[in-house]
């Protein structure tokens, strides 16, 4: 289990979907970042929770209970940042897909 907010490979994308642009992951709670482009790059953030189900599949629930609510907060504030370090390098046009 991640102790701080880390990169995940775990979030799927369906097929035929843009992935998203940034993924934070802390324990079981992570967050998929996604970018629209209009006039201005805009950025959206969704959130899960991961499970492993009676039969042995892991799955994702937008449902959090009481001892999640502090890790959601965690992960939503270092989405926060993310997106706000985002939009400033989008606005000095440096490249998305390019850490810094």
């Amino acid at each position: 289990m991640a102790t701080s907010p880390t990169t995940s490979d775990s979030q799927s994308t369906p097929a035929g979907k843009t992935p998203p642009c940034h993924k934070i992951r802390l324990g079981a709670i992570k967050c998929a970042i996604w970018r629209a482009v209009s006039e201005a790059p805009l950025y959206n953030a969704t959130f899960a929770r991961v499970f492993l189900r009676s039969d042995g599949n892991w799955v994702d629930s937008t449902s959090f209970g009481r001892d999640d609510l502090l890790v959601l907060a965690k992960v939503a504030d270092a989405a926060h940042t993310w997106i706000c370090e985002q939009q400033q390098r989008d606005r000095q046009g440096q490249d998305p897909n390019v850490p810094s």
